[in-house]
């Protein structure tokens, strides 16, 4: 799997611990969008999309299967994330 593109749309709320919203691009052809780009109190983390349930949980859409995947998706979206960050700055 090769994540060939990632785009970042900031959220501007104030006093939201969500601050990002990421757009993927997987092998040049497939896309997920909406993956949430959180503030924690161990800094910025992702969430995968995902939709509220009949009984009131989240549910994801879509997500990765193994650890490794799950990784290679976070550190592609943070470093985008931070790079977006610093230049907005």
């Amino acid at each position: 799997m090769k994540i060939s593109d990632v785009r970042i749309r900031f959220v501007k709320k104030e006093d939201s611990k969500l601050k990002a919203v990421a757009s993927i691009t997987i092998d040049d052809c497939f896309v997920v969008h909406d993956i949430k780009v959180i503030e924690g109190t161990d800094g910025p983390f992702i969430a995968m999309p995902s939709r509220k349930t009949n009984d009131g949980e989240f549910k994801d859409i879509a997500h990765p299967l193994n650890t490794e995947t799950r990784e290679e998706l976070k550190n592609a979206i943070l470093a985008a994330y931070e790079q977006e960050l610093a230049h907005a700055e």
